[in-house]
């Protein structure tokens, strides 16, 4: 998106960013914390090109559903063993994580709505710089 100033996307995409890594350090240190040891493993690199901007949200979307179904599965879990420190430790995460995909969701409406129409398209990056 910076390459093609769209820095309002561009903007969009670093917060969250900066989110995921701020739930991964809290992840670890929770792990920590209960006297495990993290073991990082190497990640894939991000696609660099996509067909279209909504290709993109679309993709983006489909992650965070991903992992917001991921988080409700590790939450059931830590009810169902009455793990309450743990539970209390999702809280606000999944809470975070529902948020996000509902701001994607809205996002890639806008998207789709545009139609890649390019006018439309800076209205939407516009919009998003100004958060």
């Amino acid at each position: 998106f910076q390459e093609r100033n769209l820095d309002g996307f561009a903007s969009y995409f670093l917060s969250e960013s900066q989110g995921e890594m701020e739930h991964a350090y809290k992840f670890a240190d929770y792990f920590i914390a209960r006297g495990q040891t993290v073991k990082l493993k190497e990640l894939p690199a991000p696609i660099q090109s996509w067909d279209s901007i909504e290709d993109l949200i679309s993709y983006s979307f489909s992650m965070e559903a991903d992992l917001t179904s991921s988080l409700q599965q590790l939450y059931s879990i830590s009810e169902r063993i009455a793990d309450t420190r743990t539970s209390v430790f999702l809280d606000p995460i999944v809470e975070a994580q529902i948020q996000s995909e509902d701001e994607f969701a809205n996002l890639l409406g806008k998207v789709k709505f545009a139609e890649n129409q390019p006018s439309a398209i800076l209205l939407i990056d516009s919009d998003l710089k100004k958060k």
